[in-house]
């Protein structure tokens, strides 16, 4: 069983920047991919960026150039440094961390931008 810890949601201005983490916690073997999405209201939950346990990393098209995916494989946590925000990025932004082909999702963290 995969826990997984949010942390770093907030409040930003358009332009500002804001970091997420997730931890991992539980008993695996191992992690592959570990992602991020997020669900504005009224809308479908989406992807925004994703990387294997290699490092290799995909973003949304909506979010390239501005956001940064990184892993600690060692801490089993995953990072997305978001850069110049803007009001439309706001969202409730989810971890998801696969595992023996099983899919893991953390409770969420708010992430407001304000123009």
């Amino acid at each position: 069983q995969v826990q997984l810890v949010e942390s770093g949601g907030g409040l930003a201005q358009a332009g500002g920047s804001l970091r997420l983490s997730c931890a991992a916690f539980g008993s695996f073997f191992s992690i592959n991919a570990m992602g991020w999405y997020r669900q504005a209201p009224g809308k479908q939950r989406e992807l925004v960026a994703d990387i294997t346990s290699g490092g290799r990393s995909n973003y949304a098209d909506s979010v390239k150039g501005r956001f940064t995916i990184s892993r600690d494989n060692a801490k089993n946590t995953v990072y997305l440094q978001m850069n110049s925000l803007k009001p439309e990025d706001t969202a409730v932004y989810y971890c998801n961390a696969l595992s023996a082909s099983i899919s893991h999702w953390g409770r969420g963290t708010q992430v407001t931008v304000s123009s």
